[in-house]
């Protein structure tokens, strides 16, 4: 611990002032890089919870050491964590390519609000600390992110006679290194043909040649239509 936040750690005017002041700059940090960048949650939001959280420790510590109730000083700062899980849940999004955004923003207005209770409790040196790893995640690591290559996952639509078919058609898959993400399977009995439809979430683990893929599928026996959807 650093002793020069010692005479900071009790309730009293000075270092409830004290508390607050620095939710508001730690949560303005987190925010103001989400505002930056265009996210749901900025600025503001990030400021409100980690402040929010914040008084909600201090009031702990308060009915516990300077009312004397017989309370768990810890009851409401457990409620608090609860609660963020709801508020970061609003910015989760899943786009119409079934990717999921949002995440990052969840996570920060989580982390916000553990540093906020953090500030309440006193502990300024893990608060101030954790606010600049988050940061240096954000910040930092974003950039390291967008340079990892990614295969996008893609879905192949099949029609085919009998259940073997679609066996080999997975077996395929797994065999050229494609992780099979999600398979619905309907039977169809219209004027084409009787069988089976099936769509297969395809997920590869190195660059795939997807015309070579659905070429090879397509020559498979019984297997009548393969389409990339």
């Amino acid at each position: 611990m650093l002793t020069v936040f010692d005479s900071m750690r009790d309730i009293h005017f000075w270092s409830v002032l004290a508390r607050m002041v620095c939710a508001f700059l730690c949560g303005g940090a987190i925010g103001l890089e989400r505002s930056y960048k265009n996210r749901p949650a900025g600025f503001r939001t990030h400021i409100l919870i980690c402040a929010a959280a914040t008084i909600a420790s201090m009031t702990g510590v308060y009915l516990y050491l300077n009312a004397k109730l017989p309370t768990d000083i810890s009851r409401i700062g457990a409620q608090v964590v609860s609660g963020l899980g709801f508020i970061g849940g609003g910015t989760i999004i899943v786009t119409k390519n079934q990717t999921i955004k949002g995440l990052t923003t969840a996570a920060g207005l989580w982390a916000s609000g553990i540093i906020g209770l953090a500030i309440g409790a006193g502990y300024y040196e893990g608060a101030i600390a954790a606010t600049i790893l988050v940061l240096i995640t954000e910040i930092v690591f974003s950039k390291l992110g967008k340079s990892i290559k990614r295969t996008p996952e893609f879905k192949l639509a099949l029609r085919y006679e009998n259940k073997l078919a679609l066996d080999q058609v997975l077996r395929y898959c797994k065999n050229r290194r494609l992780t099979i993400t999600n398979l619905q399977v309907v039977a169809v009995n219209d004027e084409i043909s009787a069988g089976y439809s099936a769509v297969i979430s395809l997920r590869p683990r190195q660059t795939v040649d997807r015309e070579a893929l659905e070429n090879h599928i397509r020559s498979m026996p019984e297997v009548f239509v393969v389409d990339e959807i």
